[in-house]
């Protein structure tokens, strides 16, 4: 029976007969193409295990929810889920950024919490900050939205986004904007600021808690940047 791909992907493979899709009982796994051993840095980072939480673990006391920050004029709702924020080989030094969702009603991390994460590129330019040249349809470019795991973990990779002017003398230091939902949780919505920024201080918008320190990386002769940014949400209020 000869089926189209439509037809496939409307239940062709039922329709046609066929059950529950298994693998072939002679498949054999996969085999490695090689390691990455001429790239110790890059084995050494594909080799370590996920960070480790305790599903005991908890906030200490003295943490509070974290705080908010403008949403800015340049949010599109609804960007695909990847790990990436930018397009692959973009000017820029990258950045691995990683941390958690807590409940601060619980102390303990939130799986499947959902972190909507856009920035400005190094130049300090967002995707949709021309009216006269709007993205296309469908097109997000340092965009994306990530899941937080079962132990509430996220990380994703971009590049450190470039200041911009917003006034005669203003400028906005280098920033990554967050909109962090989860069932049960008021939306959060802030931003994630970088120490030493020579902007920092001249900007009306920062707050003190939501700067975090980057540590330096070398591999393979780049410079990589690397954060943490934990996240604590408020507990909705109950109607």
């Amino acid at each position: 029976m000869s089926l189209s791909r439509r037809e496939l992907f409307r239940g062709g493979l039922a329709a046609a007969g066929v059950g529950t899709l298994a693998l072939r009982a002679d498949a054999l796994p996969t085999l490695p193409s090689g390691t990455l051993n001429r790239y110790p840095e890059f084995q050494a980072l594909a080799d370590a295990p996920l960070p480790f939480v305790a599903p005991t673990a908890v906030l200490p006391d003295k943490v509070k929810p974290t705080e908010n920050n403008i949403l800015g004029p340049y949010f599109r709702e609804g960007a695909p889920f990847r790990a990436k924020v930018t397009p692959p080989l973009v000017k820029g030094t990258t950045m691995l950024i990683r941390g958690r969702v807590w409940g601060f009603d619980t102390k303990k991390p939130l799986a499947n919490a959902v972190l909507d994460i856009w920035q400005a590129d190094a130049d300090g330019r967002y995707d949709n900050d021309d009216p006269k040249n709007p993205p296309a349809k469908g097109v997000y470019v340092n965009r994306t939205r990530v899941l937080t795991d079962e132990t509430g973990y996220y990380e994703y990779e971009t590049i450190h986004p470039g200041a911009y002017k917003i006034g005669p003398d203003a400028w906005r230091p280098a920033h990554i904007h967050y909109l962090v939902r989860k069932v049960g949780y008021t939306n959060l919505i802030t931003q994630l600021y970088f120490k030493g920024d020579k902007f920092n201080d001249k900007d009306q918008f920062i707050k003190a808690s939501l700067i975090i320190e980057l540590e330096k990386v070398k591999v393979n002769g780049s410079a990589i940047e690397s954060g943490v940014f934990d996240v604590v949400l408020a507990a909705a209020q109950k109607k």
